[in-house]
């Protein structure tokens, strides 16, 4: 299986001053929290009370979606721009605390929840710790 460690020791040209343990942390982490979090939105739905879990299954596909699109930022080196990128990070640290902010209101409830919540915060970790690396 090729990882995102394979893909970027492929890349033709420097990456310059971006730590590449963090990079690779941080991508895995997105599509990582991107996962987690589109399997808790299909699992709040299949939930009783999914009137209640309204704005989980909201905060979930948001969450994903940033989630998603930072990996997909992170990916491309060409053109590399820092303030875009860290305003991408940025972004997604925000997107994951709100997300893992609303599913830990019901991880006594739900374990799904409580697994998408711990996907949330260490993604917003991986992403805090790349934004220190960028110059």
């Amino acid at each position: 299986m090729t990882t995102v460690r394979d893909m970027l020791a492929t890349y033709p040209a420097d990456l310059g001053q971006v730590d590449r343990d963090r990079l690779t942390r941080c991508v895995e982490e997105c599509i990582a929290c991107a996962q987690a979090c589109t399997a808790c939105a299909d699992a709040c739905l299949s939930e009783g009370m999914v009137g209640e879990l309204a704005k989980c299954i909201r905060t979930d596909m948001d969450c994903a979606d940033v989630c998603n699109t930072t990996a997909s930022v992170l990916s491309r080196h060409t053109g590399y721009d820092a303030h875009v990128t860290r305003a991408v990070l940025m972004a997604c640290t925000t997107a994951c605390k709100a997300c893992a902010d609303e599913c830990s209101a019901h991880a006594d409830t739900h374990e799904h929840c409580r697994l998408c919540a711990e996907s949330c915060r260490s993604c917003e970790q991986a992403c805090y710790d790349l934004i220190q690396t960028l110059g």
